[in-house]
């Protein structure tokens, strides 16, 4: 290795410390967590757009492009991945794509813009709560037999108050 590589090496490792970044590629939507100093305060802005290109790959000059649409109006950000004010990047959606410039969505309308979704990756799906194991033990079948003996009963008292208007007369 040469010193070039290790010297890229030793400053993404003072840059980032113990910060770990999600796999980053074109088409996914992603949420950037940045911290902003507005005088004496600092605060987290917080970006969500496309990611529309990607280039110089992971190394210490790595950069992504951000698109977003805020008022009909686009936006873009250029961000170096290694950069110390990023708190955090999350993915939101995984869009599926055939290029690795987006530079055409730019021209797009917002309903042409979409991009179908990736499906999720083994390791990302919840795991399903498996259903309860139903008990072993028959349960006897009462409801009949007891719907069974109201109507029985019902129709014996119907029977009971007809012979009482009878005897009546």
């Amino acid at each position: 290795m040469n010193k070039l590589n290790l010297f890229n090496q030793n400053q993404i490792k003072e840059l980032d410390g113990d910060k770990k970044f999600p796999e980053i590629r074109p088409g996914y939507t992603i949420r950037v967590h940045q911290k902003v100093k507005e005088g004496d305060k600092q605060r987290i802005q917080v970006f969500e757009g496309l990611v529309i290109a990607k280039k110089h790959g992971r190394g210490i000059n790595g950069t992504i492009t951000v698109r977003k649409i805020t008022h009909g109006v686009g936006v873009e950000r250029v961000y170096p991945l290694h950069l110390p004010s990023i708190e955090k990047i999350e993915v939101i959606k995984r869009g599926k794509v055939r290029r690795a410039k987006l530079y055409y969505i730019r021209s797009k309308a917002a309903k042409e813009a979409r991009l179908k979704e990736l499906p999720k990756k083994k390791e990302e799906k919840e795991p399903e709560p498996k259903p309860e194991p139903k008990p072993k033990t028959k349960i006897k079948k009462k409801k009949k037999s007891i719907k069974k003996s109201a109507t029985k009963k019902i129709k014996s008292e119907k029977k009971e108050e007809e012979k009482e208007k009878q005897e009546k007369k």
